[in-house]
């Protein structure tokens, strides 16, 4: 067993982890974060998506001790302390950019990793981006539309696939 500590949505964290502890499980089963999702355990459905340092990271590809010292933003640390949804959380709401919510919490972190390198992407950008997160239900359109509103961009022009 080892002893880590990081800072989880800007709250020091710490806790004892087995060697082979991969990040999402410390997350959820140790920190109670249980809005970063395990979808697949192969790195393929971006489910588990947090930021780690500022990049956007699949927790199941990460051993929670290579995140010591680290800082860690998940889903749960979007919206502000009164429960108001982030830009991009309103977004997904208002443009109905999710459907059974699965996704929802990958798709919300690896978007605010997107907007920070590229505040203004173009429809591609986002599209290509999106590519390491699979969502069963919406067909991707509605996500699309989310994330360029929470960019500020006219999403009227965004047209369905």
């Amino acid at each position: 067993m080892a002893k880590i500590s990081m800072k989880v949505n800007g709250r020091d964290v710490s806790g004892e982890v087995e060697g082979r502890t991969l990040l999402v499980q410390f997350l959820r089963d140790q920190l109670g974060l249980t809005g970063t999702h395990v979808g697949c355990d192969t790195s393929q459905c971006g489910a588990c998506t947090v930021q780690v340092d500022g990049k956007q990271v699949k927790s199941c590809t990460m051993f929670a001790a290579e995140a010591e010292g680290a800082e860690v933003s998940t889903i749960e640390g979007e919206a502000a302390q009164d429960g108001t949804l982030s830009a991009i959380q309103a977004a997904f709401q208002e443009h109905h950019g999710l459907q059974c919510g699965f996704c929802t919490p990958g798709m919300v972190m690896a978007a605010k990793s997107l907007l920070e390198v590229n505040p203004k992407p173009t429809e591609a950008e986002v599209r290509h981006h999106l590519e390491g997160n699979i969502c069963r239900c919406t067909g991707y359109h509605n996500i699309v539309k989310a994330i360029m509103a929470a960019s500020g961009q006219d999403v009227g022009a965004i047209a369905a696939e």
